[in-house]
C-alpha cells in the first residue's frame, strides 16, 4: 500500500485530496491544528487514516511529527504541503506579517527540507507543495501573503533543480499554483473566477498524479499567470 502525508488536512484542499488519496488506495498521515477535524476524518476511514496533531508554525514540532509518521510508516511516497494562512493586510500589522512568516515561510521550509532528505535517502518520493498563483507578483493588500507564497515557488524550484544529484531520478518536485479556490483561504469578496473546492481538488489530485512541475488550478489560471508575467510594475501599481 502506497503512503502519503497531507499537512494541513482538517479542512479545504488538504481534506478533500486526503479523500481522493485515501479512495485511491493510500494509507495516509493527517496533520493539522484541529485535532477534532482530523479525528473525523479517521473515522471515516478508520484503516488508511493516521492521525497527527501539528501546528506548523510550531517548527520545533515539525521534525518530531515528521519522524513519528516516518517511523510508523517507514517509507513515504507522497508528501503534500498544503498548510497555510493569508491575510488582507494593507496596514502591514506586525502579528498578522508574523504569522504569515511562521506558517507560510519557517514551518514550510522546515517542511520541504525534511522531505527532500528523505526522498534522497529513500531515492523516490513525490513532495507537492500548495502555492498559489499569488507567487508570481506583489500586491499592496496582502504583501506578506503574496511573498510568501513567492518564496515558496522559488524554494520548491530550487529543490527540483537539486534533485540532478539524486541518482535514481526518482524524486519528483511538484508545485500547484491554485487561483481563487472556495476555500476559507479565499482572500476578499466577489473574487474572480472562483472554482468550488470539489473542481479544483480534482485538478490539482490530476495533477499530482501525472508529477507536473507547475499546474495552475483551475487551468484557465495559466492565462491570468502569463499576464501577469509580462505586465511591468508601474502598471501593476496603477490598476490595483
Amino acid at each position: 500500500m502506497k503512503t502519503a502525508i497531507v499537512f494541513g488536512a482538517t479542512s479545504g484542499i488538504g481534506k478533500s485530496l486526503t479523500e481522493l488519496l485515501v479512495k485511491d488506495g493510500y494509507k495516509v498521515a493527517i496533520t493539522g491544528r484541529r485535532l477534532e477535524q482530523l479525528q473525523e476524518l479517521k473515522a471515516a476511514y478508520p484503516t488508511q487514516i493516521l492521525v497527527k496533531q501539528n501546528d506548523i508554525q510550531q517548527v520545533e514540532d515539525v521534525e518530531k511529527v515528521f519522524n513519528e509518521i516516518v517511523t510508523e510508516f517507514e517509507t513515504i511516497d507522497l508528501i503534500i504541503q498544503s498548510s497555510g494562512v493569508g491575510y488582507v493586510n494593507p496596514k502591514l500589522d506586525w502579528k498578522l506579517l508574523q504569522q504569515t512568516v511562521l506558517t507560510n515561510v519557517l514551518g514550510v521550509t522546515k517542511l520541504y527540507s525534511l522531505a527532500y532528505i528523505l526522498f534522497k535517502k529513500q531515492q523516490f518520493g513525490h513532495l507537492v507543495g500548495i502555492t498559489s498563483i499569488a507567487s508570481i507578483r506583489g500586491n499592496r493588500a496582502a504583501p506578506d501573503y503574496f511573498s510568501s507564497k513567492a518564496y515558496q515557488k522559488a524554494f520548491l524550484e530550487s529543490l527540483y533543480i537539486k534533485t540532478k544529484s539524486i541518482k535514481s531520478k526518482k524524486v519528483f518536485i511538484s508545485e500547484i499554483r491554485p487561483g481563487f479556490v472556495d476555500t476559507a483561504m479565499a482572500l476578499g469578496d466577489n473574487l474572480f473566477w472562483m472554482a468550488p473546492l470539489d473542481k479544483a481538488t480534482k485538478q490539482i489530485y490530476s495533477a499530482i498524479k501525472k508529477k507536473k512541475r507547475v499546474a495552475y488550478i483551475t487551468k484557465r489560471w495559466a492565462i491570468i499567470a502569463f499576464v501577469l508575467k509580462i505586465v511591468p510594475a508601474w502598471l501593476l501599481k496603477k490598476l490595483t
